[in-house]
């Protein structure tokens, strides 16, 4: 295999447990060339691995063989599991509606090569940033919203999203509230940037909320969506400090180059599955 590998790893600690990974790869000609782990707390005693095989010399296939020889290893220490490949990237859906500073920053870094990832497609609810997809010669779906057809909207979505093979999709300042339905679809796929730092000010308006309450800091989270509003696993989060000179504003313009930076890094770590979802909390190998 010439194809790196990326096995994420999880279950409760017991003993031997990390010994029996290293011996399965050990065993099948693998060499570790990252391997990264954490114990929650002795109360949960939940623990999570991340390792990167080199594929040159690895004696397994893909998928079939690798599934076939792991699953009993995993059975017998109560481990939950999945595994990736470098050369195969992530297929990247992004819903946006008319803020366009996180669309581009994402296009951007794609374009650069940052985001080894494949778009195959904008859908927005608005039709205003139909020229910046195309730019980059990616087809864009206007797809109009209103409350008594989202359903419909929402399955015309669904539809793309299954018809160009998407693994997840990134909410780019997408300023409407999905469906239990949807993102049950996506279950830890769906990663959204709020502009706070969650918990406080979730919701709408917080930059408005920030400056009511006078706070000196402000931040924005990037989470995978629930069904809760702005209450899943969070991802990254940044800050900006401000002071009673700002204005709303201000604190607006600064807002959007933490949602950037925030909602890219987040992307990327997802895209090199250094994301495990804990509960509530998420496990981040940086």
């Amino acid at each position: 295999m010439e194809s790196n590998i990326r096995l994420l790893v999880s279950g409760p600690r017991r003993k031997r447990s990390v010994a029996a990974v290293s011996s399965f790869i050990e065993e099948h000609e693998g060499y570790i060339l990252e391997a990264d782990e954490h114990l929650n707390p002795p109360e949960s005693g939940r623990w999570f691995m991340r390792i990167e095989i080199r594929g040159q010399g690895f004696d397994l296939g893909r998928e079939e063989d690798f599934t076939s020889a792991f699953a009993p290893v995993a059975r017998e220490y109560g481990m939950e599991w999945r595994v990736s490949y470098v050369d195969r990237p992530k297929r990247m859906a992004i819903l946006v509606s008319r803020y366009e500073h996180c669309l581009l920053d994402l296009l951007w870094r794609w374009d650069a090569g940052e985001l080894h990832a494949e778009i195959p497609l904008v859908i927005s609810n608005h039709p205003d940033l139909a020229s910046r997809a195309e730019t980059y010669g990616i087809p864009f779906y206007h797809l109009p919203v209103t409350p008594d057809a989202k359903e419909e909207q929402e399955s015309q979505i669904r539809e793309l999203l299954a018809e160009h093979g998407i693994d997840f999709i990134v909410l780019a300042r997408y300023m409407q509230i999905l469906t239990p339905d949807f993102v049950n679809a996506y279950p830890n796929r769906i990663i959204n940037i709020h502009h706070s730092f969650l918990p406080a000010f979730a919701g709408a308006n917080p930059y408005r909320q920030a400056y009511e309450r006078g706070v000196k800091i402000i931040g924005a989270t990037a989470h995978y969506t629930t069904e809760e509003l702005d209450a899943g696993p969070i991802i990254n989060q940044d800050v900006e400090g401000v002071s009673h000179r700002h204005t709303v504003e201000d604190m607006q313009r600064i807002g959007r180059d933490i949602e950037r930076r925030v909602l890219s890094q987040a992307v990327l770590w997802h895209l090199e599955d250094r994301v495990m979802v804990d509960g509530t909390r998420t496990v981040v190998f940086r």
